[in-house]
């Protein structure tokens, strides 16, 4: 993948250098170049930047002999900033080990490639405090727009980004006072295609489970839906538990209520995050999906067809996602001054085995 990452903490000490190593050759300048063809840097400057039609046929010679000789290489930052471009865009993400983060990141990477633009990511390593340093290093790059997929929880981040004056575009969650583009997947539309795909397998009782959704547009809208989703079926019980990194006890707990309860309780899972931790508290139960519980997730994995018999999932469009938010940042680099767009997309039900009640499932949670 060809992007620039910008780290969030770089080492002070110096890299260690073997005791013999030869010394490195100093990079050719185009001072060196201009010395070397008896020019001045002005002339090397013309040659540069294809205006060699104002020269000689034997300055341009001597000039590109003189590069060649010397292995000189034009800096392209140096060169594009010279004429107020850098061919930058700037990419941050809430966690780069989020599967959904990398794929919209994939979409954005290959959408940038085919425009001549180059991506440069910073990864904020879900802390949403730091989402004000990443748009002001990512302008010291000069990018020259930002995609934001973060948390939306640093209040600073709207004022240092219009300070800055770049065009925005938010991917996957809103910003409270930014505005700016918006793509996402229908969320509301996520959670009901789940939620209805569970009940027409025959669960009756559906547990959704969330990181914790405050500040978080995203999670906010999920958990919004689902309720909005019992409240249609008032046949269908349900209740929303948000779960979090540090407390797998509470999850577990969750979980073995809802059996205890004896109906067909299923989980709905709001992105792969957590259904990771699914996974890992039915194994730790030694059930079953589809049999002790079934299950649906909001995010396609790589992995979710390999996790028991199978896992249903709600497939998020992410390479759109990406293509298209840097799509909307470039009409804006090009002058598209419409009032902010809000765009979204619908997922797709990705059917496992996980999601299908089992005949002898009521028979197996009354062992247990």
């Amino acid at each position: 993948m060809r992007l620039k990452l910008v780290s969030a903490a770089m080492s002070s000490k110096p890299p260690h250098s073997p005791p013999h190593a030869a010394a490195p050759v100093p990079r050719a300048t185009i001072e060196d170049v201009a010395q070397k063809a008896g020019v001045s840097k002005a002339t090397v400057s013309r040659f540069l930047n294809r205006r060699d039609e104002l020269l000689t046929p034997a300055i341009a010679q001597r000039v590109e002999a003189a590069i060649a000789a010397l292995g000189y290489s034009p800096s392209p930052m140096a060169q594009a900033l010279k004429r107020g471009r850098s061919r930058l865009i700037g990419l941050v993400v809430a966690d780069v080990t989020n599967p959904f983060s990398v794929a919209v990141l994939r979409g954005a990477e290959k959408a940038c490639q085919e425009a001549g633009y180059l991506l440069m990511l910073f990864n904020l390593g879900d802390d949403g405090r730091r989402e004000r340093d990443a748009i002001e290093a990512l302008a010291s790059y000069q990018v020259e727009g930002l995609i934001l997929n973060t948390l939306g929880k640093d209040e600073g981040a709207a004022a240092v980004a219009s300070r800055q004056g770049r065009p925005v575009v938010l991917v996957d969650r809103r910003h409270a006072n930014m505005q700016a583009d918006f793509v996402s997947i229908d969320n509301a539309g996520a959670v009901r295609l789940a939620a209805a795909h569970l009940v027409e397998q025959g669960w009756d009782e559906l547990l959704f489970v969330s990181e914790p959704v405050s500040g978080v547009s995203s999670r906010q809208e999920r958990a919004a839906a689902f309720r909005a989703f019992l409240a249609d079926h008032p046949d269908v019980r349900g209740n929303i538990f948000e779960s979090a990194a540090d407390n797998v006890a509470a999850l577990d707990a969750q979980l073995q209520q809802a059996r205890a309860r004896g109906g067909r309780p299923a989980v709905l899972a709001s992105n792969a995050v957590i259904t990771l931790r699914i996974a890992e508290a039915v194994a730790r139960a030694g059930w079953h999906f589809g049999v002790d519980l079934g299950f649906a997730g909001i995010d396609e994995t790589e992995w979710a067809a390999l996790v028991g018999p199978g896992l249903t999932t709600i497939a998020q469009p992410t390479d759109a996602l990406g293509r298209l938010a840097t799509a909307c940042l470039l009409e804006r680099l090009q002058g598209m001054t419409v009032p902010p767009r809000q765009i979204l997309l619908p997922g797709q039900l990705v059917e496992r085995a996980s999601s299908h009640c089992s005949a002898s499932s009521g028979e197996t949670r009354m062992k247990t």
